[in-house]
């Protein structure tokens, strides 16, 4: 099965594969793929090391036993090369407490085998979700909400129409206020929020709401 180029644009999500399983890349590019992602696949961890896809934003999906360098082994070498980017351990029914203690290493998940392709999709998902914020610079999505949830109540209504993409003047119609009072919210907002313009602002608020709890309703 053909696989995405790593070379593409940077901005681009790559979901990684290392597994020496041949049945299980070809089964998890055909479904990630089917699912619109971009995907490549290595049949283990010396391979990965020598391509380009490493420095790829998006996630690694990493099998725990492998022959020759483990996934525990490339998992350690690439915090090594400082890779930030989240990792998804795959592993057998014997491999948990390995996994386990990876995640105490920085890994990002693990999924056990045989693989429940819908909980597999959701993890690199949220993986996928959390390398952007890393990139864009964000916050935790803790430190976000608790941003948010300093705001006085008006604050938050100005802010949730503001990161629809709505001007002061329709934001102050909508909430009967003068444009000077929306003004004012926005820029106390800004402050609580830390950032410095409405894009930043839609950003955050966003980054909270895709957070897999459901959002700030």
């Amino acid at each position: 099965m053909t696989a995405a180029d790593p070379a593409r644009d940077a901005e681009v999500p790559l979901i990684r594969i290392v597994d020496d399983d041949p049945n299980l890349r070809d089964a998890l590019l055909f479904m990630l793929s089917q699912e619109g992602w971009q995907a490549v696949a290595f049949p283990d961890g010396e391979s990965f090391l020598r391509s380009e896809a490493p420095s790829a934003p998006g996630v690694l999906i990493l099998d725990v036993r492998m022959p020759g360098m483990s996934g525990i082994e490339l998992h350690r070498e690439l915090r090594r090369r400082g890779f930030e980017q989240p990792v998804i351990f795959l592993t057998a029914h014997g491999d948990i407490d390995m996994a386990v203690e990876e995640l105490r290493r920085g890994a990002f998940h693990f999924l056990q085998k045989p693989l429940d392709p819908e909980k597999l999709l959701s993890a690199a998902a949220q993986a996928v979700e959390l390398d952007k914020r890393r990139r864009l610079g964000m916050p935790p999505v803790e430190e976000i909400r608790a941003r948010i949830a300093a705001l006085r109540p008006r604050e938050r209504e100005v802010m949730s129409l503001l990161a629809e993409g709505r001007l002061n003047a329709d934001i102050a119609d909508r909430l009967g206020l003068s444009i000077r009072t929306v003004e004012a919210h926005r820029a106390s907002a800004y402050v609580k929020l830390r950032v410095k313009n409405a894009a930043e602002a839609a950003a955050l608020w966003a980054a909270a709401q895709t957070d897999e709890d459901g959002g700030l309703g």
